[in-house]
């Protein structure tokens, strides 16, 4: 909602690489309760643009939650990616980002649990938030596997050794330099990873890396619920809009448009039941074609969201009882699917009765 996005000072700039920077942001006391956030989350981010006016991105931010210091999220130049160099580029301290609160589900259930680390290239900044968070207020161990080209692209070295120092009996990074070693390959990344087949692991990099990930993770036994991997998908739209009266106008355009029902859909106003931090909500009249994130918004239900494009993991939430279909998808696999995450800003019902846990 154009509510739930704040203008937020740049307090530094620091140069983590040649083409890596971090923006550090300054929360006013007044707004804190809307940037608590948890490992591994991420800001969305309004880019001024010339053709569109805003270009919304997702950054990770890289700091952690449990530390007492400023949110901080990480950038890296791509050779065609407006937003990542006009925020390398143009960003200075003093200067304010329009930032909607953090959001995402790539975050561990528990900090004592033992975590297996995959990171490549800018992937790191989910990585090394979950890192230093559990190292400082959990008990297991961590073990980082962190691929990238050279040693001059490895993003957080310093930080990184000085956390290995400190924490010598729970903490392992392991450096894959491509242009040393060559691509990891899934049989190498299998090998590694056979000695923690009884951790969760979390993967973040470019999509080849983390399908090699994967691929290695499932090979070796890996269940789902203890593999989890994070991707974005550049955001076409813009979420910084008034984007409460967009969604009230889509739904009346969907709900007209649906009058006789969706294909497989109902023809008539379905239940739904909701579990949301705590809180459970049930609503009779889902109008059919009606988008469930635009219907809890009009409900006064605070459902988290970023893009309502489909194009991240936000909004995910789980179908316990009943089916949705989701118009658009760009994040979730098949696996996701088949344990019932949904996207709630695409799903519309299909089923008279629903019952959904953000949990």
């Amino acid at each position: 909602m154009a509510t739930d996005s704040y203008e937020l000072p740049v307090l530094e700039v620091i140069e983590e690489t040649g083409d890596a920077r971090s923006v550090v942001f300054e929360v006013d006391e007044s707004i804190a309760e809307h940037f608590g956030y948890r490992a591994g989350q991420f800001l969305t981010v309004a880019i001024p643009s010339d053709q569109t006016g805003v270009a919304a991105r997702c950054y990770s931010l890289s700091s952690s939650p449990v530390d007492g210091g400023p949110p901080k999220v990480t950038v890296k130049r791509t050779a065609d990616g407006y937003a990542s160099n006009w925020i390398c580029d143009h960003v200075q301290p003093g200067d304010t980002l329009r930032v909607l609160p953090p959001s995402g589900i790539f975050t561990p259930k528990s900090y004592d649990a033992d975590l297996l680390l995959f990171a490549g290239g800018s992937g790191i900044t989910p990585v090394i938030s979950i890192a230093k968070t559990a190292l400082s207020s959990g008990s297991g161990r961590v073990v980082l596997f962190y691929a990238n080209q050279d040693e001059a692209s490895v993003i957080f070295a310093p930080e990184l050794a000085a956390l290995a120092a400190e924490h010598p009996e729970r903490l392992q990074v392991v450096h894959w330099l491509v242009s040393v070693q060559g691509l990891p390959s899934e049989p190498q990344l299998r090998a590694f990873a056979a000695s923690y087949s009884t951790w969760d692991a979390f993967v973040c990099g470019p999509a080849p890396y983390m399908k090699a990930v994967t691929d290695a993770l499932k090979a070796l036994g890996f269940p789902r619920e203890r593999r989890h991997q994070e991707k974005f998908v550049s955001l076409g739209g813009n979420p910084f809009g008034d984007v409460v009266a967009a969604a009230q106008a889509e739904a009346e355009i969907d709900a007209a448009e649906h009058e006789e029902g969706p294909p497989d859909g109902p023809s008539v106003p379905s239940t739904v039941e909701v579990e949301l931090d705590g809180v459970d909500y049930r609503f009779d009249d889902w109008q059919p074609g009606t988008k469930l994130l635009d219907h809890l918004e009009a409900k006064g239900v605070p459902a988290p969201f970023s893009c309502r494009e489909g194009h991240c993991s936000a909004c995910a939430c789980r179908i316990l009882e009943g089916e949705v279909k989701m118009l658009q998808n760009d994040i979730l696999d098949d696996e996701d699917i088949a344990d019932g995450i949904r996207l709630a800003c695409q799903a519309v019902p299909v089923t008279e009765k629903v019952k959904v846990t953000y949990h």
